[in-house]
């Protein structure tokens, strides 16, 4: 077992029951206050953990590490130090916050340093992204597309089953929770229309996915295995990746996603490692036919996640629309990994690797609006009694992930943003 996934831990920190971020969690990110400039957290309950404070009073002094890389805008020359220093920064973070440790608990003004709460602090995007690929992984997701936009009883494309379809996005359009989303303009054409025209999206919808960031590199030319993959991937955030239906419909063929894509994906701000998600490992759906040998891999490689989407009106009330799990997902991230660098394209630290869409097997799972109002034509009724086929201007889009297992449960927070009209 990880020293910090122990679920017999327990820290000085006060934390609520069903907090996010107990001590067996302890995810990586990028904080400022009024009274601090940019630099590396890692959230415990209702705090953050200021490590460039901790480092600067030397309590990482045996683990051999510069103290100024945790006062960097970003996390990538943290993450690039290597998976053996994230693993012992963490059990680390989490000696020192065991209820059996005075190191920072026994020193008051310490405490004061080191510690700030969550609510005065603002965070800010994690890590710098140099490259972001999109995959489109659910077997459910693309079932409900392929039926919706083509033949029933042929929904699958015919390579779906054979790799990870993917394309790569636009990184610079990355934005952190809290950030306003502005509807995007662009070409859209009605069924019944001569010619395409120019405005507004009118059916902009959320696909609600996780991301993986990778924390190692490759040269170009290099494999990777799915068994090595682990290696590689830093940790996870929920991501929210904004797509403009009508604009998609018009311009995907033949190329694929575009401008419908590219105006703005949102992502939470805690980045959960892989170690603290260890314990929530589960077997994935039976792929048939069996994978290609580079593709092949041997363990459990799905992660028992709960994610929930939220639509919430203006002066309104949060609505459940979909609860789904990331244990859907038909195309695990090693294969991902491995199939993005199958012919030889070098990986990077920050890389941003979302899953595509996470719909589960009924309705109530499926997770867009795209899927949830079976394009438009089964509206979902809000408490307020209003009716969306599609989202509104000023609607606010939450999701939540955790997951969950022996009484201890490791969360991502959420990522939120706004919709604001088109300029």
């Amino acid at each position: 077992m990880i020293k910090a996934n122990d679920p017999t831990l327990h820290s000085w920190i006060e934390i609520a029951p069903h907090s996010d971020f107990p001590i067996q969690n302890l995810p990586f990110g990028i904080f400022q206050s009024a009274t601090r400039d940019p630099r590396v957290g890692v959230a415990i309950g209702d705090y953050v953990l200021d490590l460039y404070a901790v480092a600067q009073h030397n309590l990482f002094e045996l683990l051999d590490i510069d103290p100024t890389v945790f006062h960097r805008p970003y996390l990538n020359d943290f993450i690039a130090l290597g998976k053996s220093k994230w693993r012992a920064v963490r059990n680390r973070v989490s000696e020192l916050l065991r209820n059996d440790n005075d190191e920072i608990s026994g020193n008051s003004r310490l405490m004061q340093e080191c510690l700030i709460k969550m609510s005065e602090v603002k965070m800010l995007l994690p890590v710098k992204v140099g490259n972001y690929t999109d995959f489109y992984s659910s077997i459910e997701h693309a079932t409900n597309v392929g039926t919706m936009f083509r033949d029933p009883k042929n929904a699958l494309l015919p390579n779906w089953k054979h790799l990870p379809i993917g394309y790569h996005g636009r990184a610079s359009s990355i934005v952190v929770s809290g950030t306003d989303i502005r509807r995007p303009n662009g070409q859209t054409k009605a069924p019944d229309a001569d010619a395409p025209t120019f405005g507004p999206s009118r059916l902009l919808d959320f696909e609600l996915e996780v991301a993986f960031i990778t924390g190692r590199e490759t040269r170009l030319g290099d494999m990777i295995t799915p068994n090595e993959a682990d290696d590689y991937i830093f940790g996870l955030v929920l991501f929210n990746d904004w797509s403009a239906r009508d604009m998609q419909t018009w311009e995907y063929v033949p190329l694929g996603p575009f401008l419908a894509k590219s105006f703005a994906s949102s992502i939470s701000p805690w980045v959960v490692t892989l170690d603290a998600l260890e314990p929530f490992r589960v077997r994935g759906p039976v792929q048939d036919p069996r994978p290609l040998p580079y593709l092949e891999f041997s363990g459990d490689r799905n992660y028992d996640i709960n994610l929930e989407v939220l639509l919430k009106p203006e002066d309104g009330k949060e609505n459940s629309i979909c609860r789904s799990n990331f244990k859907y997902m038909y195309w695990n991230m090693n294969q991902q990994l491995a199939h993005q660098s199958s012919n030889g394209c070098n990986i990077q630290v920050g890389d941003m690797y979302a899953s595509g869409t996470i719909s589960g097997p009924d309705k109530t799972s499926y997770g867009s609006m795209l899927e949830l109002t079976w394009r438009g034509s089964e509206p979902i009724r809000l408490s307020d009694g209003t009716e969306r086929k599609f989202i509104n201007d000023y609607d606010t889009v939450i999701m939540r992930g955790f997951a969950e297992r022996g009484g201890v449960r490791i969360g991502f927070g959420e990522v939120r943003a706004k919709v604001l009209p088109a300029l």
